[in-house]
């Protein structure tokens, strides 16, 4: 138990005392960062991509465009999220001439990557919904498009939403790989403490917790959310 508890006062010492705790609000909001606005770009890509897939394919480009999403969506799906940091960070962006921060390229990658993900559990939501939606907004008058943006796709969000909270969660537990390419995040914080203490239970103890409250918070966010669309639901 005393031995614990020295390791509990060397956290404490470099945490607090040696300010510690300035890298650790970084790493989090960097993981903050990275998960919100990857999971943002995903729900962008992902919803073209199914509004791609569920296109009739009765002309070529329809077709030649379907092909396009499911490349790459195996693609994405095909490789580890780590592979895909280095590929670009270490291959691609330097052969393009692109310099981005380790961040930057976390961005993007995840936002890649979700969306193959996303695209997937958007098909799905929109199939769910009644074939009658499309019929009547096509009947007075709206296209394709505008009828899917306006009365299909935000009832397959209602759908899906808590699929795409456990899509959010696993960005913020996947972020733990973007030290690969530099970024600074909660893993970095917390392994920069246990190396200056020589001391890693404590540190990594620690960054646990904030993670199990991170997804937590969420969880809890999405119900309120799930509930909100129900009352909603029954009010119409």
């Amino acid at each position: 138990m005393g031995n614990f508890q020295q390791k509990i006062d060397k956290f404490i010492d470099i945490f607090i005392g040696q300010n510690g705790y300035v890298k650790v609000v970084e790493g989090l909001k960097n993981t903050l960062l990275i998960a919100i606005v990857g999971l943002i770009i995903g729900i962008l890509i992902g919803t073209l991509i199914a509004t791609v897939r569920v296109i009739p394919k009765y002309k070529t480009l329809p077709k030649v465009l379907n092909g396009i999403c499911s490349f790459y969506v195996a693609l994405f799906r095909g490789t580890p999220i780590v592979v895909q940091l280095l590929v670009f960070y270490y291959v691609l962006l330097p052969i393009m001439g692109v310099h981005m921060t380790g961040v930057q390229v976390s961005i993007l990658v995840f936002g890649l990557n979700s969306g193959a993900y996303i695209s997937e559990t958007m098909r799905s939501g929109i199939m769910s919904v009644d074939g009658g939606q499309m019929e009547a907004g096509r009947a007075v008058g709206l296209s394709f498009g505008t009828t899917m943006m306006k009365i299909v796709i935000p009832q397959a969000i209602k759908n899906i939403l808590p699929t795409l909270g456990n899509e959010f969660i696993a960005l913020i537990k996947e972020t733990s790989v973007v030290s690969f390419v530099g970024a600074a995040d909660l893993y970095v914080a917390f392994n920069n403490i246990g190396s200056n203490s020589y001391e890693f239970m404590v540190p990594y103890l620690v960054m646990a917790l904030i993670y199990i409250a991170l997804v937590l918070i969420i969880s809890l966010g999405i119900k309120i959310m799930e509930r909100s669309l129900r009352k909603s639901d029954r009010r119409n």
